[in-house]
């Protein structure tokens, strides 16, 4: 949703009608997951994908056929073992997806999401997926506000709170309530959507190796920053244009620097008087990886440091290092891959093993 969002900002804006497909459920190997949206615009425009190309060519007509209703629609895709020409996923999962239309009159909240999403500021929508109440209904909530209605005051006032809850997790998923918002009750679903700011990668030494982190970093959806304290190498002319570059003493920068349970900290300074400072303050500190670039003997020696200088073991058991998964790169851009492999794996539970020597499902549920 995050990628076609100014698309879709841009419609709205034009008083042109669209209708938006998301995924509030999966189930089994499913290509993609909550949140993931198509939307059909103007001229038979296309924007986004809900399953990778497998079901697209049917969301396209049933978007066509809401817009032209007006009334939303729940549907299911899976696999069928009796017609496997039939419209559904050939990767054996199943998708629910909700088919809404949207205008300026049903969703009046919808350019203020967006604009809100574009500045980093973190909203959550929440839609009326089935029961009681209007599918399709949306309530945007921020932290200090809310706007729009699912049809019952009581229910907002439920899911306005439920959604600041998940909001701080940056979390997608759905809820069930009575009519008016019980909490023992199932009778309405609620699909809540967060829109977090995205996490951060701190990259540490501007060398060529975080040159190519910071890209592909940027390219993993991290707002990516870069810090040396040698302005000779910090330079933005040296990084993407995306990614924020600053001339600071690294354990300084992180000092003064907010992170949280998703933030990524890449330590390539390669140098002693940088790394243990810093190190020291990255492990006292939440993050999702903490990684340092050097030898097994140079990996050992800063753990003895570190050790020496106060940090316990549950804070030493943190580091990654040396980073990155066992890829045999070589060049920045292969070590840039190795490094990324290892963060998503620690993300997602993965093992980090070639699929062909493992079982099961592909994408298991995330811890």
């Amino acid at each position: 949703m995050r990628e076609v969002l100014p698309v879709l900002a841009r419609w709205h804006a034009a008083g042109v009608p669209f209708g938006l497909a998301t995924v509030v459920a999966v189930s089994r190997s499913a290509p993609r997951g909550p949140g993931a949206a198509m939307a059909v615009g103007p001229d038979d425009e296309v924007v986004g994908s809900v399953s990778g190309g497998c079901v697209e060519g049917a969301v396209f007509e049933l978007a066509q056929e809401v817009v032209a209703s007006g009334e939303a629609r729940l549907e299911t895709f899976g696999y069928s073992d009796a017609d496997a020409f039939a419209v559904g996923l050939t990767c054996g999962g199943e998708i629910t997806l909700l088919v809404r239309p949207v205008t300026a009159a049903s969703d009046p909240a919808f350019g203020a999401v967006a604009a809100s999403v574009a500045a980093g500021e973190p909203v959550t929508v929440a839609t009326v997926v089935d029961g009681p109440a209007p599918r399709g209904a949306t309530l945007a909530v921020w932290p200090d506000r809310a706007r729009g209605t699912l049809g019952a005051p009581g229910l907002d006032v439920a899911v306005t709170a439920d959604a600041r809850g998940e909001l701080a997790l940056g979390a997608s998923v759905m809820r069930h309530y009575g009519p008016h918002g019980e909490r023992r009750e199932d009778d309405v679903t609620v699909f809540l959507q967060s829109f977090a700011p995205p996490p951060r990668m701190l990259v540490f030494g501007a060398i060529d190796y975080a040159a190519a982190v910071a890209r592909v970093g940027d390219f993993l959806g991290y707002r990516v920053t870069v810090c040396d304290a040698r302005p000779v190498f910090a330079t933005p002319k040296r990084f993407p244009a995306a990614v924020e570059v600053v001339v600071d003493w690294p354990h300084r920068y992180l000092a003064g620097t907010r992170t949280d349970d998703r933030t990524v900290i890449c330590v390539l300074t390669h140098d002693p008087k940088f790394d243990i400072p810093l190190l020291e303050e990255a492990l006292r500190r939440p993050a999702a990886y903490v990684g340092a670039m050097g030898s097994r003997r140079t990996h050992d020696e800063r753990r003895a440091r570190l050790a020496e200088a106060g940090l316990r073991e549950a804070e030493l058991s943190r580091l990654r290092s040396p980073l990155g998964l066992d890829l045999g790169a070589r060049t920045p851009e292969e070590v840039a891959v190795s490094v990324a492999a290892e963060i998503v794996a620690l993300r997602w539970g993965g093992s980090g093993a070639p699929l062909t020597t493992t079982a099961g499902a592909i994408h298991p549920p995330a811890a």
